[in-house]
Formats: C-alpha cells, structure tokens, sequence
C-alpha cells in the first residue's frame, strides 16, 4: 500500500505539504494541491483515518442527534449533514434517541470522553444543565440560557409568510395547527408571526397550539370546525402536520384547495432533485447543514469561539394544497422539480 512519503515523492512535495492537503489546510497553492491529488489518485493512496485521528487526538467524527429519523424533516438533514461532513474529511454518527432523554445524556457524554468530536443536535429534551460554551455543540432551532451557537431558518417571518400567502390566495378565515414544546425553541415564532399579521390585519385568531407530546392534532381540529365552521385556511406549522390534515380533510368530505386551502412548512423532498408538491414555506436545509457543520469544526479548532446564533431566509413554494392557475403549476412543477 502506498504512503504518504510515495505520495510525497510522486508529487515532487514535501510529507507536510501532503499532510496539509490530506487534512484540508488553507492557504495552499492551486497548482500544488493539484499535484498532490493527482498522485493520491495515481497511487490510490489511502488516508489512516484512525492514526490520523490519534495525532490529533480527535475521532474525526461528529454525532448528529434527530429525535426520530422517521420524520422526513430530519432525514434529509442528516443527508446534508453527512455530505458537507464528508468534504472535511468527518465521519458522520447518526443518534436516533426516540424522544429519550436518557439517549441524548449519553451522547453529550461521548463528547467528554472525547469518544466523538462534537454534537449537532436537534434536542427536544431536559438537558439544558448539560449544556454550555465549553462543549462543542450546535443545535438546530433550540436556544438555551448558556452560551450554545444555534442555526435556525427564520421562523418568525415564514409564520408572516404563510399567513400573507393565505390571504392573497383568496383565503377569509385563516386559522393555525400545530404543536410546540416545553422547553424554548425558534419554531413557536412561526406561530407568533402568523398571529401578529393577522392582528395586524384585524383579523380573529383561530387556532390549535397544542403543548406536546399530543398523540394527534386532528380531534383538536374537529372541534375547530364544529366552533368555527367558516374556516378555508390553515397554517400547518410543518409538513408532516400538513399531510395529516389532507387525510383528515378526505375523511370529512372537505376538499383541499377548493374548500380548504393548506400550507405547511418545511419544504420536505421526495428526492434530492424533487421536492413534496404541496404548498409550504421552505427552509434552506442544505445551507442550515452546512453553517451548522462550519460552526461545529469552527468551535473545535477554536473553544473560545463566542456563540453565533444565524437565520436562515425562507421562501413560500407553491403547491397543490392552495388555489393557483393549476395548469401553470403543473408546467413549472414538471420544468423545475426542484421548486
């Protein structure tokens, strides 16, 4: 098996030169990482990921802690998670913890026995004495008292959005479905904002806010509409609400968007190159994976790193779930999947 000396030779470059490109240094030139790559390839040089982390004293790997990959939200996360980890040269540890506290503990614990490098976390759960600037750790929509850098797509006005879409859709009775959590986290601001345009708007506020865990949304609905019959909107505030809100609306005889127009939020994907065609406000998944990927390597080569808290902007997708010219739609949709 080649070395990094072969390598060194082949290339015509010093072994620190290799091991800067190896290890994805900056500062290096063009024409030089060129040839050290083209000798890796040529001597199908293998990196020992294992020696390596052992000089650095790293495992070269970050855990990323969803509470259910069932749901597609954390699914295509992780995707982009792992595919701008893999640019750096990290090994992703997908954490599943099943809405477990005891689960997410473990995996801060791993962290302090220097098991893995650092945590992304999307945490649901009582660990925020757990929590602090000293661990490398990023969450995803959650803030907490410490000093945590989080990443979050800007919920605020994507409740705004939504609430704005719905009206110029023709929509005269909108109304909220959602749940939040116990403990604080970006996304009940999609809930603020929707009301604050339609207080603004001198409109009434239909809703259901429901604190979870809640088993099922959909008996809160049925006395929504038993309380407030004239309702032809609502906001879902995720995707996956959305679509049990189409099911209940079949069930009902209520069809979607002609007597009731939906939009969610997310902007959940079939595929990579296709995304669900229902209406939603989508967030940038793949940019979210990456700052938050950047501010965990950041962190790690620099402990003292002061927290960062960034927002990603959102955009409103059109889909099938509201009223629109639907010949337009299905032209775009089948030109451009990706919107």
């Amino acid at each position: 098996m080649a070395t990094m000396k072969d390598v060194a030779r082949e290339a015509g470059v010093s072994l620190g030169t290799v091991s800067r490109v190896i290890n994805h240094a900056s500062g290096i030139k063009p024409a030089t990482l060129e040839k050290v790559n083209a000798a890796i390839k040529k001597l199908n040089y293998v990196p020992d990921q294992y020696a390596r982390g052992l000089k650095i004293q790293r495992s070269m790997t970050i855990a990323l802690m969803v509470p259910t990959i069932w749901n597609p939200f954390n699914a295509e996360f992780a995707y982009h998670v792992e595919k701008a980890l893999t640019k750096q040269g990290y090994k992703i540890l997908l954490c599943n913890y099943d809405d477990d506290p005891e689960q997410e503990l473990n995996y801060i614990q791993m962290v302090r026995e220097n098991k893995i490098d650092a945590i992304i976390g999307i945490t649901y759960g009582d660990i925020e004495k757990y929590v602090d600037s000293r661990l490398p750790f990023i969450s995803i929509d959650r803030y907490y008292k410490q000093e945590v850098s989080y990443v979050a797509s800007e919920n605020y006005q994507g409740g705004r959005m939504a609430a704005a879409e719905l009206l110029k859709h023709g929509v005269r009775h909108p109304a909220f479905i959602g749940s939040y959590n116990l403990y604080p986290n970006d996304t009940t601001q999609r809930y603020t904002g929707f009301c604050d345009y339609l207080k603004e708007h001198q409109l009434p506020i239909w809703d259901i806010h429901e604190l979870e865990p809640v088993e099922s949304l959909l008996p809160f609905l049925d006395r929504l509409f038993d309380q407030h019959p004239e309702i032809d909107g609502l906001f879902c505030n995720t995707d996956t609400v959305l679509y049990d809100v189409l099911r209940w609306s079949y069930v009902h005889g209520i069809k979607v968007p002609d007597d009731l127009q939906l939009i969610g939020y997310d902007g959940m994907r079939l595929s990579d190159q296709q995304r669900i065609p229902v209406s939603t406000i989508a967030q940038p998944l793949k940019e979210m994976a990456e700052k938050a990927v950047q501010l965990a390597l950041a962190k790690l080569a620099n402990p003292q790193m002061p927290e960062q808290h960034v927002f990603f902007p959102v955009k409103f997708v059109e889909g099938f779930t509201t009223k629109n010219n639907q010949t337009d739609f299905k032209e775009r949709l089948l030109k451009n999947p990706m919107d």
